[in-house]
């Protein structure tokens, strides 16, 4: 069956406390994919957000996002009150998501929620549901929060190495502190939940991100310092990142340590199922980050302050993709497959089953036949206009050479009465692929302000976009139905 979706973050949301959340705004949204006839909502991690405000840095593949946690929610069950909010500043944009006002105001009004919290039964219960990864986490944020931030590899000796003493002895000192984080995490997933079931009942099935890599300061790394390329003093000996391309002379420097994967194959790669088999509760669909790293991956020395001194190492491959077929049959899996494509990364892609991406803003800026123009699909794929990495449509006809939006105009018969962006939307829509998603800030003809993220920077654009009030109308959700009925991709 033919289906389509819109890739939209939660964040991106409106509403009236700084950022988008798990509330009202967010089931509306369900409604109005229900209206337009779409049957996917593609949102990015759900993970607490990192390094530059990103998603894909953050502290824990398991924990969610405490931004995300809806405030009137809270107010509904009497956790909080009109006047706990009054006066708290939430910043003064519409469209831009302040993250260190997040940072400065979430966690204090948690905090009074948690003080008139009572149901500590359902609390224990779902303490106990989630022993494996909890526990760890709320103690690792626990001791941030005594240490002043600090990174676990700048702790003392004790706790950096996880002596057992030190280890026992913080978690008693931080009794209160530790059952607070475990108190957020309920609340988050209490709200999750709930907006995943009703995006279910609606016959919405939702689309996550698991990103490939962790980053060093976070849980994974401190609790699980042997399945990553660390010497004894629990340093890095070498760093993700991307060699150099068309976009970056000196390549993207990530940062993120690398795994052994020779000691994650001799468990049947435990850490990595046992991390998607919890992504594929949260999610109905995972999209698997930065696919090419699982046959070959860029290592940088550490230290590099660029990328273009690393080297390519064999992955895990197919013996990787096997154990996970193997174990968790169920999974339904989108191979992010973009980047420097060898025929061993389109071979693993096969070979696996997944679909692959298609970007068709990839496909005209050379004349030369593109692997992303549409008569280059098959059925087993997902065509997108663009994703959260990417320029927005309009922000590309905008930048783009003379020749390049000639020849889009040409391959897709782009016409001004239509609107150039719509008419990439339908050749979207039009192709073979069996899921075509777009981006919701192409939906709204939205330029360069409404991009998501800008790959290899840290800049306060980031991840900060935010619709306005009343963007998902009734004349929006009945346009998209019409082409979404007219390409096969729903029922009228």
């Amino acid at each position: 069956m033919r289906e389509s979706g819109i890739l939209m973050h939660i964040t991106s949301l409106p509403g009236p406390y700084g950022i988008g959340s798990m509330g009202k705004a967010a089931f509306e949204f369900v409604d109005f994919l229900k209206q337009a006839g779409q049957s996917r909502w593609q949102i990015l991690p759900l993970s607490p957000t990192g390094y530059g405000d990103s998603p894909y840095q953050s502290c824990s593949t398991f924990a969610g996002n405490h931004y995300l946690i809806d405030l009137d929610l809270l107010i509904e069950e009497g956790l909080l009150t009109a006047d706990d909010l009054e006066g708290v500043y939430w910043g003064d944009s519409e469209t831009k998501v302040d993250y260190g006002i997040q940072y400065n105001n979430r966690l204090n009004l948690l905090r009074t929620a948690y003080s008139r919290f009572a149901d500590q039964e359902k609390l224990d219960t779902f303490c106990r549901g989630n022993s494996d990864w909890l526990p760890d986490f709320a103690l690792f944020m626990a001791l941030k929060d005594k240490l002043g931030g600090q990174p676990w590899y700048q702790w003392e000796q004790g706790l950096k190495f996880r002596q057992p003493d030190a280890i026992w002895q913080a978690r008693q000192e931080l009794k209160d502190q530790i059952r607070f984080y475990s108190f957020v995490q309920y609340v988050f997933f209490k709200q999750w939940n709930a907006l995943h079931a009703y995006a279910n009942k609606n016959g919405i099935r939702i689309i996550g991100d698991v990103p490939i890599y962790v980053p060093y300061d976070s849980v994974e790394t401190w609790t699980a310092s042997e399945l990553f390329q660390m010497n004894a003093d629990l340093e890095p000996t070498a760093v993700a990142g991307c060699p150099p391309d068309a976009f970056s002379d000196d390549g993207q420097l990530w940062g993120n340590p690398l795994y052994r994967w020779d000691v994650m194959a001799k468990d049947d790669y435990n850490w990595w199922i046992r991390r998607l088999a919890a992504a594929g509760k949260l999610y109905d669909v995972i999209r698997l980050d930065h696919f090419r790293g699982f046959e070959s991956y860029w290592a940088v020395p550490y230290g590099d302050t660029v990328a273009k001194n690393g080297k390519w190492i064999k992955g895990p491959d197919m013996d990787f993709i096997n154990a996970v077929k193997r174990q968790l049959p169920d999974l339904d899996m989108i191979a992010e497959d973009l980047g420097l494509l060898t025929q061993e990364v389109l071979d693993l892609r096969d070979n696996s089953g997944f679909p692959g991406m298609k970007v068709l803003g990839f496909a005209f800026d050379s004349r030369d036949p593109s692997e992303y123009l549409p008569y280059q699909f098959d059925f087993n794929c997902v065509c997108y206009t663009g994703t959260h990495d990417n320029m927005t449509t309009r922000q590309w006809f905008d930048t783009a050479s003379e020749d390049a939006v000639a020849y889009a105009k040409e391959y897709m018969t782009l016409t001004e009465e239509e609107g150039l962006v719509w008419g990439v939307i339908r050749t979207a829509m039009s192709s073979v692929a069996k899921l075509c998603v777009i981006q919701m800030q192409d939906y709204l003809d939205l330029g360069e302000e409404a991009r998501m993220n800008f790959p290899g920077t840290l800049t306060s654009a980031n991840w900060t976009w935010r619709a306005k009030a009343g963007f998902a109308d009734q004349a929006l959700a009945k346009r998209i139905r019409r082409m979404t009925v007219l390409y096969g991709r729903t029922e009228k």
